[in-house]
């Protein structure tokens, strides 16, 4: 039985700055940090790779995982510099936030790029902003209105809203 989503993975050339960005400006946290050298039979047969050597850093947000890698060997391929969010593969990572305005202006002067000059109203359902991480990976800021009303409309499933309080009762 699948009971839900627990990470996503990023590869990076630079493990550390990665890191600095979703902590400092996303309020990750790191949970562990951990690496293997080459040789390592067990990790070459879980990532399918020979002679791999990697270090990797596991962070948390409120209710999900993001784990990044630096493969040292063997030699990554960069990632195409054209890329576009609908070629193949996983096209982008999605934070909800409360005030997107605020964090497109938060983040807007730290340095992070977007693809727009301001956060998008779709049709008063969600505003949207899409955005660029330092290697590239595009993050999109999402907030759907209604959240704050309890409505049903406050995701694109519908889902039931559910807070800290609702859960203790």
């Amino acid at each position: 039985m699948i009971i839900g989503l627990h990470h996503a993975c990023i590869s990076t050339p630079n493990l550390d700055r990665l890191k600095a960005f979703y902590c400092d400006l996303f309020g990750l946290e790191e949970v562990t940090r951990f690496g293997w050298e080459q040789g390592n039979r067990v990790t070459d047969s879980i990532v399918g790779l020979d002679d791999s050597e990697a270090e990797f850093v596991y962070l948390r947000s409120s209710n999900a995982y993001i784990e990044l890698f630096q493969y040292t060997h063997p030699t990554p391929k960069p990632r195409d510099p054209n890329w576009r969010v609908n070629d193949y593969g996983i096209t982008h990572t999605c934070f909800e936030v409360t005030d997107i305005h605020g964090e497109f202006d938060r983040l807007s002067a730290a340095g992070m790029r977007f693809q727009n000059a301001t956060p998008i109203d779709a049709m008063g359902m969600l505003q949207v902003a899409y955005g660029f991480d330092p290697d590239g990976n595009i993050i999109e800021l999402i907030q759907f209105p209604d959240r704050a009303k309890r409505r049903e409309s406050s995701s694109l499933t519908g889902a039931p809203i559910i807070t800290v309080t609702d859960a203790l009762l």
